[in-house]
């Protein structure tokens, strides 16, 4: 079994902390099945939520967020986040959109129940800064990225680290996706950093996520726009499309890509925006989600989860997933 809301499309998830025994809950991004077209479905994101025991069999719970009221810095659309445990709290940390321009930027809700969620007064948290990050010339119809904010604890300075999607503010225009940085002592205020590493030739690096496998920390990031820079001097580069992952010794780096293979990924990025999880059994697991019902890229938009699939750590510390176990007896390439 795999997870296929049926009246509403899933994609980019993450999900929250949880103790031994306790269910874990996902958060998706959802939009109706009657909108088929990527550009229509993401202007009207909200949040799912479902929970699982065993991150296969999931129990659809009330939808769980939803953009502000007209007006609101965040009353357009709702995107990718993440959520941390601090003081007994839930702290999620979401991309939002508004009508009035198309800046991205990072809001926070807190919950004591991981159903209820409160908006934080000091919204919004933080944008792009000039300094080092690309800016939409005013009152154009461009985007300004600056969302998927994952956050996590420094255990080296104390406060904590944000990543979030964004763009250099110079060089070619399809090679400046970058994974900016943010830092915070009390999860409210956040002074931005430089990008983590320097661009690589991709025009986003979306959805990161960081994992600490023995004395190294490891960037996850997806992408699907490889620039045709790196097109042209790499062919095996169109089978890139999917997750990859950066390699640093230390939380803020300076990272580097990992070598090749990508994570998961292949021509047309069948699966999408992959998260390492710890299973209900201690074990290292990957979920990603399923862009298409058929194998390269056939049947149309899906927007369904994987099951999990077990995770390889080598001898050298690179990681490898077990493909076929994300969706059993189907295609996968």
């Amino acid at each position: 079994m795999v997870f296929v809301p049926t009246d509403h499309f899933l994609w980019d998830f993450w999900l929250a902390p949880r103790e031994p025994e306790e269910p874990y809950h996902l958060y998706y991004l959802r939009a109706p099945r009657s909108l088929p077209d990527p550009e229509l479905r993401h202007w009207q994101a909200h949040v799912g939520l479902a929970v699982s025991s065993d991150l296969v069999d999931w129990v659809e719970r009330p939808e769980a967020f939803a953009p502000g009221h007209t007006g609101q810095w965040d009353d357009r659309a709702i995107w990718t986040g993440s959520i941390l445990k601090h003081d007994g709290r839930f702290y999620w940390f979401y991309t939002a959109l508004c009508h009035r321009d198309g800046v991205q930027r990072i809001g926070l809700a807190v919950s004591d129940d991981l159903e209820r969620w409160e908006r934080h007064p000091s919204n919004p948290l933080i944008e792009a800064d000039p300094r080092w990050y690309e800016k939409a010339a005013p009152g154009s119809d461009a985007l300004e990225a600056w969302r998927d904010p994952w956050v996590v604890a420094d255990p080296d300075r104390g406060g904590w680290i944000m990543f979030v999607t964004s763009r250099a503010n110079s060089g070619p225009v399809d090679e400046r996706g970058v994974i900016g940085a943010a830092r915070s002592s009390d999860l409210v205020h956040w002074e931005a950093l430089p990008p983590v590493a320097a661009p690589l030739a991709f025009e986003e690096l979306e959805v990161p996520q960081s994992v600490r496998v023995g004395n190294r920390w490891l960037l996850l990031f997806c992408s699907a726009r490889p620039s045709a820079r790196r097109r042209a001097s790499d062919p095996e580069v169109n089978m890139w499309r999917g997750t990859h992952y950066l390699v640093a010794d230390d939380l803020l780096g300076p990272y580097e890509l990992a070598p090749s293979p990508p994570l998961l990924a292949d021509s047309v990025a069948t699966f999408y925006a992959g998260r390492i999880v710890e299973g209900p059994e201690g074990d290292v697991v990957f979920l990603a989600w399923r862009q298409y019902a058929g194998a390269e890229g056939q049947g149309g938009f899906l927007g369904g989860l994987s099951n999990p699939a077990p995770v390889t750590v080598a001898a050298d510390g690179f990681l490898s997933v077990d493909r076929a176990a994300l969706w059993p007896g189907a295609p996968v390439a």
